[in-house]
Parts: structure tokens; C-alpha cells; sequence
């Protein structure tokens, strides 16, 4: 057979349609210029448009390629003929750099048996179709013979197709045996084989997807006032690790340190950020850099490096791993300010440019420069990261990475990847979606999100769909209900219930969520004409004094420690709340409810959440929730178990059911589904 001439008359870098024509493949990450991602066994779907001229049978297959460059192959099935929509769910087994491609192929079996049902059932050209059937099964059975599989079944048709004394009908059954059916289907017989691109796909460590953060100020953890000298004494390493046991049993698996370095004395901010300091108070630590060091140092108060090797051990012995900030900023008193003045903004008046989002400024922060000197910046960058990494870090929260370049993000992610392919970095980017988005493209394997804001059931279900539609190829999201930084309105007005409400709904619609330390306390007092909490952690010490919310303690039992345990209890034993791209929305007569669900097959069962939150956090709702019965696993007309794992209730239910939710009882049914 010649080989297709080549294509001519076209710009280089056209690419070829293949013979089989495979077209809008997807997952896409810009065009495939960029990886998709997924963790070790999360499944996720490919998409393509298969199809070819005239009427004979098409067929597609979609191939990943492992590290070791093993193909492994998932059959696909056409969505909509019409439109030549093809799909499959597909999963990759172990962690690197995997590849795929979707295959288009002719189908000379499933062309063969199409034709020979019509023919022979009509008594026309009954012969030639059993010998031009010959031919394909004795193609089909040399391919099948390659792969060293048993054509025992195939021999047996093959036999019989050419038996002349047996009728067309007789003749035409044994080819199209149930055997030989399921044999193509494992083993088909391909032909006219033609791949797409082959596009990268970066399979990442479970923690980039799924995890429940718990973030800190260490120098609160053990800090007390000392009446005596009428001073605050700082929270150390050793007293932060003292908390961890009672992190580790609410049941999160990360703990988010902010940032543990050096803090400047020029401009700093006093509480509740006021612009003048008075004695005692510590600072932001976010105004990083003094004499004492910089970025690559730990605060004196804190301890030493040895002291935050042991937090690290203790984190690790608590089943936690830790996260630390890095924010790319200075202090006025930085040592970069005098060794890598290049990294900073000169103004005309040969000062230095502060931080500012007008019209708030923040005299205490200079903001690095990257492009006064590329090479330099991120060569100091790398450095200090190494810094933490040969201390045990794997974990990266950082502060604000969309105000420095998106390619350096790349690049620094990329390089620290090579040798420490598990670390994980999250963005604290509230900013415009195409930078949120880029900077995930880009590398970032988590993302805060707009969570905090979206309170309307409307706002919510809209947002669901887009984090669990195209964008879960790259982006991940994090939901954090507050942060030191956010407190909106419904967590100041709302309550209790709120608390609830929007841990509930944060633990549970996204694989990964963050809690700020205080969250159990409801902490909810605003400082007057801001969305962040009053006496603000930024610039105090805070003893919580956590003893007294033990048992036996005076206050024991009046705060949310419970709940967040039982929400991580929940999400442990239920895998699928550990996933994104399965959330599916259902329906419910009130507005103010909110009605999802997350599916999961694991082994030979299926696992199911079903949850329904009263948004509404001032008044109890009954209304009736409709049931998208199919994305439950179940026909329409299926009844099943509803198990509530917040109050141990348990209800029969179907498609259309009648709930009350509210502050007089739960906010927030957590249901495990459980068919009849």
C-alpha cells in the first residue's frame, strides 16, 4: 500500500487531520499548551469529536501514557451519534508526568455486523456477506493472536461462518456470538488507526486535591499576658506544638502556619493597624525582615530552626503535615533592602516604594521587584525556599502571588518540583478570575476562591459548576469560610448557625477547605468599617485560653470543635467528598435551600453524600427538594435510606421529599444515601 502524500501549501506547525478525523479533544489546558492534572485515582473524563466519511462504523479509544511510557487504553462510547460526541472516564494509577491522546479508528466488525444483520435478514447477497465476513474475522483473529490472547471463540466462528451446509442465519449467529461481541469490545479489531495530539497530564499526590486545613498564628499558641511585668510573652514553636493533638482530633490534615520569620520595626502597624505602634505591640508578620534576619529566618521569639524541627516532628507524629506562608515581601528593616537592593522599586525621590491598594497603604511592606533584575530575584527566591524545604516543608501557602509575575510562579514551581515532586503550593489570590486561573494554569495545585461571598443559593450553585466543570482540570479550589483577613457580613450577623452553615457547606462541596484558628469560638465582632475581625491577630497576641473549652472546663461544650470533628470524620469515611469534578446539584421549592450530592464508586459500592443546607441562617425552612435520581446511581422511581450523619437520623426517601431545616434543630443535613 503508498503511503498518503505529504501536506503541502500549509504554514509549518499545521497539524494533519488524521485518516480517522479526531477533533475538540478535552480536557484542554490553553490549548494543550499547558498540563491537565489530577491526583493518584481520581477519575476524570475525556472528550472528543470521532467520525468519518460515508456509513461505515467509527470507533475512538483513550490512551494514557504512564512515566514509563506504557500505554493504557480506555474504551471510548459515543454520546450523541449526531454530533459525534465521544467519551470515557479514565484514571492514572501513580504520581509524574503522564501523556494522552484519544485514538479515532474504522471498525470493520461493527461495519461488518451491521451490514450482515440487514442483508442476510432480507435474504440478500446471505453468501457474500458470510465470506466478506470471513475476511474480518480472520483479520480480527490475527490481531487478537498478537496480543497473545485465546481465539479459541473467534476459531469456533470462524469454523462455522464458513460452513456452507448451515444456514446464512446459523452462520451469521455464530459470528456475532456473545463471545465474540465481548471479545471485540476488550480486544477490537482497529484499523486506520489515527491519534490526536498527545497532551500532557501532571498526576499529583491526593493532598492537591483533598485535605482540611487549619491555620495558626504560632506566636498565639501559648502567648500570655505576664501581669507582673505588665507584658505580653510570646507563643514559641514548643508551646504552638502543645495544640497540635487537639488540631490532629478535630481531624485536619494540614496546619497553616502564618509567616514565622524576623519582623521590622519601621512603620509598624499597632493594633487594629493603626499607624503607630505602641510598645509591646509585636507587628504584622507579614512586615517581614529586621537585623535578625529575613525570609530565611525564624523569628527570636519564636525559637530556633531546631525548635521548628520539632514542631515539624510533632505536627508529623499528629498525622498533620504543615504548611508555611511565604509572602514575598519586606519590611523596611530587611537585610535585602541593603544586600539585594534590586529587588526593590526606587521612586524619583530616591525612596522606596510601600505597598499600596489604594486607598489603603501599607507603610511597614516594600514589594519585590522582579523585573529590575529577573536572574537575581529568582535565584534569591529559590534559595530561601530551599531554605524550608531542608526543614521538612512540603506545603507552601502564598500570600498575594498575584502581584508578582505569573511566569515566575512557573518557573519556581517547576524547579522545585524536579527534586521535590510532592510539594504543594496554594494560591491566596482574591483577584480577577483570568489571573486566579493563570496563576493555576501555571502550577499552583490549590486556590483560595470567592467562597467567603457567595452566601445566595443561586451564587453558590453558579459556582459549583464552574470550579467542578472545565476549570477542575488545572484549578482546585480551597473554601475557607473566614480568614485572619475576611469576616463578611453573614458570619458577623448570622450566628451560630451560620458557623455551621458555612463550614458544613465548605467541607463538603469542596475537596479541600481551610479553617481559621478561632473558628470553633465563633469569633464574629468586626472591627467598625472593615470585613476582617476586631483585635486582629495581625497585629496581637491572642490567648484564646483553649482550657477553658476542655472537659471539666467552665466553658466546655460552647463552641464548634464538635462539629468540625464530626465534619472531618464524615469526609475521612466518605470518599466521596474527597473528589471535585463529581458534584451534581438538585433542585428545592425554596430559594434559600441548597440541595448537592457527590457520587463515587469505590471497589464493588457506591458511595454517596447527600446534602441539603438551609443558607438562611436566621429562620428554619421547610420546603420540598427534587432528586436528580440519576446522579444518585438510582432509576427515578428508586426509594432509599437517608442516614443524617450530623444527628444519626433516618428517613426513607425517593425523588420529591419534604425537609425542615433551620436554627430550631440542624442547618445542614449531611446524608449518607443507602438504595433499597
Amino acid at each position: 500500500m503508498s503511503a498518503v502524500p505529504p501536506l503541502h501549501g500549509v504554514p509549518a506547525g499545521v497539524r494533519r487531520i488524521g485518516r480517522i478525523p479526531v477533533l475538540d479533544v478535552q480536557p484542554l489546558v490553553q490549548n494543550g499548551d499547558l498540563p491537565s492534572k489530577a491526583v493518584v485515582g481520581e477519575e476524570f473524563v475525556v472528550r472528543a469529536k470521532v467520525f468519518r466519511e460515508g456509513h461505515d462504523a467509527v470507533n475512538a479509544t483513550a490512551v494514557l501514557t504512564d512515566p514509563d511510557g506504557v500505554d493504557h487504553y480506555f474504551q471510548m462510547h459515543c454520546d450523541n451519534p449526531g454530533l459525534s460526541d465521544w467519551s470515557t472516564t479514565v484514571v492514572a494509577d501513580r504520581t509524574g508526568w503522564w501523556r494522552y491522546r484519544v485514538e479515532g479508528w474504522s471498525d470493520p466488525y461493527a461495519t461488518w455486523a451491521h451490514d450482515a444483520e440487514i442483508k442476510i435478514g432480507a435474504g440478500i447477497d446471505e453468501e457474500l456477506m458470510c465470506a466478506e465476513g470471513v475476511r474480518v474475522l480472520d483479520r480480527f483473529r490475527e490481531s487478537v493472536a498478537g496480543l497473545g490472547a485465546d481465539t479459541g471463540a473467534l476459531d469456533r466462528a470462524l469454523d462455522l461462518l464458513r460452513d456452507s451446509s448451515r444456514s446464512p442465519v446459523e452462520r451469521f449467529a455464530a459470528a456475532t456470538s456473545e463471545d465474540v461481541r465481548g471479545l471485540h469490545h476488550l480486544l477490537p479489531l482497529r484499523e486506520l488507526v489515527s491519534a490526536s495530539a498527545a497532551y500532557n497530564l501532571l498526576v499529583e499526590r491526593e493532598r492537591a486535591l483533598y485535605g482540611a486545613w487549619y491555620e495558626i498564628f504560632p506566636r498565639s499558641e501559648g502567648a500570655y499576658y505576664d501581669e507582673a511585668q505588665g507584658r505580653w510573652v510570646s507563643g514559641t514553636f514548643r508551646s504552638a506544638a502543645r495544640r497540635l493533638p487537639a488540631i490532629s482530633e478535630m481531624g485536619f490534615d494540614v496546619v497553616y502556619l502564618t509567616p514565622v520569620h524576623p519582623i521590622g520595626t519601621t512603620a509598624r502597624k499597632g493594633r487594629n493597624n493603626t499607624l503607630v505602634a505602641q510598645p509591646g505591640d509585636p507587628g504584622s508578620p507579614y512586615a517581614i525582615g529586621s537585623p535578625e534576619g529575613g525570609h530565611d529566618a525564624i523569628h527570636p521569639e519564636l525559637g530556633s530552626f531546631e525548635d521548628f524541627d520539632f514542631f515539624v516532628a510533632e505536627a508529623g507524629r499528629n498525622g498533620l503535615e504543615v504548611a508555611v506562608d511565604i509572602a514575598l515581601q519586606a519590611s523596611p528593616d530587611h537585610p535585602w533592602v541593603t544586600s539585594h537592593p534590586e529587588l526593590f522599586t526606587t521612586r524619583a525621590d530616591g525612596t522606596i516604594a510601600y505597598a499600596e491598594n489604594p486607598p489603603k497603604k501599607y507603610q511597614d511592606i516594600y514589594p519585590v521587584n522582579f523585573d529590575n533584575d529577573p536572574a537575581s530575584a529568582y535565584a534569591e527566591v529559590r534559595r530561601v525556599i530551599q531554605v524550608w524545604l531542608d526543614h521538612g516543608v512540603r506545603i507552601f501557602r502564598v500570600d498575594n502571588p498575584h502581584t508578582k509575575p505569573v511566569a515566575f510562579w512557573q518557573w519556581l514551581i517547576a524547579d522545585v518540583a524536579q527534586r521535590y515532586p510532592e510539594t504543594i503550593w496554594l494560591a491566596e489570590a482574591f483577584t480577577k478570575p483570568a489571573m486566579m486561573h493563570a496563576l493555576a494554569a501555571a502550577g499552583f495545585q490549590q486556590s483560595y476562591t470567592y467562597y467567603a461571598w457567595r452566601n445566595e443559593r443561586w451564587e453558590l450553585e453558579e459556582y459549583g459548576r464552574e470550579l467542578a466543570g472545565d476549570s477542575a482540570a488545572y484549578m482546585r479550589p480551597s473554601f475557607w469560610p473566614t480568614t485572619h483577613d475576611i469576616l463578611t457580613p453573614y458570619m458577623q450577623y448570622g450566628g451560630p448557625t451560620a458557623w455551621k452553615v458555612r463550614a458544613a457547606v465548605a467541607a463538603t462541596m469542596s475537596p479541600t477547605y481551610g479553617i481559621y484558628s478561632g473558628y470553633e469560638l465563633m469569633e464574629h465582632v468586626a472591627r467598625p468599617g472593615v470585613e476582617e475581625q476586631i483585635d486582629n491577630e495581625k497585629y496581637e497576641y491572642k490567648n484564646r485560653q483553649w482550657e477553658l473549652y476542655e472537659p471539666g472546663g467552665p466553658m466546655e461544650g460552647q463552641h464548634l470543635g464538635w462539629y468540625l470533628q464530626r465534619l472531618n470524620e464524615i469526609r475521612r469515611a466518605h470518599p466521596a467528598l474527597q473528589w471535585l469534578r463529581n458534584l451534581r446539584f438538585h433542585n428545592a421549592d425554596d430559594e434559600n435551600v441548597l440541595v448537592f450530592s457527590k457520587s463515587r464508586i469505590v471497589g464493588n459500592e457506591r458511595d454517596t453524600i447527600l446534602v441539603v443546607a438551609n443558607l438562611d441562617p436566621h429562620a428554619t425552612r421547610e420546603t420540598i427538594i427534587h432528586l436528580d435520581m440519576e446522579a444518585l446511581g438510582m432509576a427515578s422511581w428508586s426509594t432509599f435510606s437517608a442516614h443524617d450523619l450530623i444527628t444519626d437520623s433516618w428517613w426513607d426517601w425517593r425523588s420529591d421529599n419534604f425537609v425542615r431545616v433551620g436554627p430550631d434543630w440542624e442547618p445542614v443535613h449531611i446524608l449518607a444515601v443507602r438504595s433499597h
